[in-house]
């Protein structure tokens, strides 16, 4: 049993479509992170048509790789999901935040798919219909200031079989927010202290834990570091009695 109960009325996400649809996010980012600068609405609609100028599967709807929070507040319509591995991809706390879930004083830590290995997540198919409205509505989550690229994976099902091509979130070495390089301990600290509007980093951390969990995903990174992290929270909680 954890400290974060994803069944709490309480715990409910406060990243909702509502958010997005309002431009909440980016304002919510600008004010805080002033010194970061968030794209315009024409760079964000740039990036998400230079995207599917590259589509290679047409005419039945589009995957979308979820490798972190997508699993577990997708906040966009999507019909069928299923496990799947994005190849030559793996799973980091590599993007720093100093907003949504830290401060500039004490930045939060948020996954990003680096090179490399393998990552297994879940695929989200958004029908052809909603293509253009749906994928709006996720870059205005997730190319907010460009600490992503997002490109078209090559994912397989549980059992190896090609699934085609999904769009993830790639990792933007050259981006803002990109941290490499932390140790154990320092991502430790980040993850169950940093807290911000959205919520703090130990509620990510853990709501991704119990959506791979969900999927029967067994992750070495997630499954080391959420009972480390909750650790630091349950002796933090014992001390303050």
């Amino acid at each position: 049993m954890t400290l974060f109960d994803p069944k709490a009325p309480h715990d409910e996400p406060r990243l909702t479509r509502e958010l997005l649809l309002g431009n909440g996010l980016a304002e919510m980012i600008a004010r805080c992170t002033p010194h970061i600068r968030v794209l315009t609405d024409a760079e964000r609609h740039a990036s998400l048509h230079a995207v599917l100028a590259e589509r290679r599967e047409h005419g039945d709807g589009i995957w979308l790789f979820a490798y972190g929070s997508l699993i577990w507040n997708p906040t966009i319509r999507v019909g069928e999901r299923k496990v799947a591995t994005a190849l030559g991809w793996h799973r980091a706390f590599c993007l720093s935040t100093s907003a949504g879930r830290g401060t500039p004083d004490n930045p939060g830590l948020l996954l990003g798919l680096r090179h490399g290995g393998t990552c297994t997540g879940a695929v989200l198919r958004v029908a052809e219909e909603d293509i253009a409205h749906e994928l709006d509505v996720l870059w205005r989550r997730e190319m907010v200031t460009g600490g992503y690229v997002p490109l078209w994976l090559d994912v397989v099902d549980e059992g190896g079989a090609p699934l085609g091509h999904a769009i993830g979130f790639t990792i933007d070495p050259d981006g803002p927010g990109y941290c490499d390089g932390l140790s154990e301990d320092e991502t430790i600290l980040r993850l169950a202290t940093a807290r911000g509007e959205l919520g703090t980093s130990a509620e990510y951390l853990f709501r991704t834990w119990h959506g791979l969990r969900a999927m029967g995903i067994a992750d070495p990174l997630v499954d080391r570091l959420a009972p480390l992290v909750e650790a630091v929270l349950r002796s933090e909680a014992i001390e303050a009695e």
